[in-house]
């Protein structure tokens, strides 16, 4: 058994197709089958279920796949660290953004990265921030781009900017007559939310309540709306149904001129949320790391305060 084995047994496990897997490894599907079915014979396990419709991992097959991952990046981790020692600004970086930071802050990343260190691969997750914090503790990502602090020993960061909270509300709606949005002008509207799981929900939240009040009022009057990305949210919000906090990144969004939505700061001024880069103390590439934070705050917009 070697790890081109291992990485056999990943795709498949990964991909949960045969012949999804077999592109993946760059080989043909007949060629991954019969591996798969020789590596099965060897360790005396069945470790796929296979019918005409799909492919399931099984309960044997998941540990041992989990023992693969590790010894594949393990041994990614020793050409990782050769390759630091020619160059360490080549090869991947692979990066997790949260939904509500990569879509506005990463287009004006990426360029200036590629083309600083054009030997650097950046590869790109988004996803919720636990996710992201299990790939980080699996070794399936290297960084996080995250806007709460997990609390995890294991894990160091680099803070990056302070992102503040502004109101988006509908132009017709009674806020466009104030002069200046404060909290408690928020208590009496309906406020739209995401979906459970989205730091961006708890820290709205966090911003908005009041005691006694805000906890657990979170819908319009239609019933309990939330939505799953900021875009949809945004969409609720131009269609009527109610207001919204949006973190300031997002302020450089198409939508400011093309859905009547008028965004504004909120007069509150710890209405903001930390941004910080996070990683494994582990991790054998800081020079990658302090790269990256670089690029992000050379290109940190106006709306957005450096961290100090």
């Amino acid at each position: 058994m070697n790890l081109r084995d291992l990485r056999y047994i990943l795709a498949v496990a990964e991909e949960r197709h045969f012949g999804r897997a077999a592109e993946r490894c760059h080989v043909s599907q007949p060629t991954l089958s019969g591996q798969i079915r020789k590596l099965e014979d060897y360790l005396g396990v069945t470790l796929f279920e296979r019918t005409n419709r799909s492919v399931v991992t099984t309960p044997v097959g998941e540990t041992i796949a989990r023992h693969a991952r590790l010894a594949v990046e393990q041994a990614e981790l020793i050409e990782g660290i050769a390759r630091a020692q020619r160059d360490p600004m080549s090869g991947p970086l692979r990066l997790g953004v949260i939904p509500t930071i990569a879509p506005y802050l990463m287009p004006l990343v990426l360029r200036s990265l590629t083309e600083r260190h054009p030997r650097l691969t950046p590869v790109l997750f988004e996803e919720t921030t636990g996710r992201l914090l299990e790939r980080l503790a699996g070794h399936e990502i290297d960084a996080a781009l995250l806007a709460t602090d997990p609390g995890l020993a294991e894990l160091t960061s680099l803070p990056l900017f302070e992102e503040p909270f502004w109101v988006a509300h509908p132009r017709d709606h009674p806020l466009a007559a104030l002069e200046e949005i404060t909290e408690a002008d928020l208590a009496g509207v309906d406020l739209l939310l995401l979906t459970d799981g989205h730091c961006l929900r708890d820290q709205v939240l966090k911003v908005c309540a009041q005691p006694g009040e805000r906890k657990g009022r979170n819908s319009s009057a239609l019933g309990d709306l939330r939505a799953a990305s900021l875009d949809t949210l945004l969409n609720m919000v131009a269609a009527g149904f109610g207001c919204t906090l949006i973190p300031a990144l997002a302020v450089r969004g198409p939508w400011m001129t093309d859905m009547g939505i008028i965004a504004r700061p909120l007069a509150l001024a710890t209405a903001a949320r930390p941004v910080a880069l996070w990683h494994r103390r582990s991790f054998p590439q800081p020079e990658k790391i302090a790269a990256l934070a670089e690029v992000v705050m050379a290109k940190l917009p106006n709306t957005v305060r450096p961290s100090s």
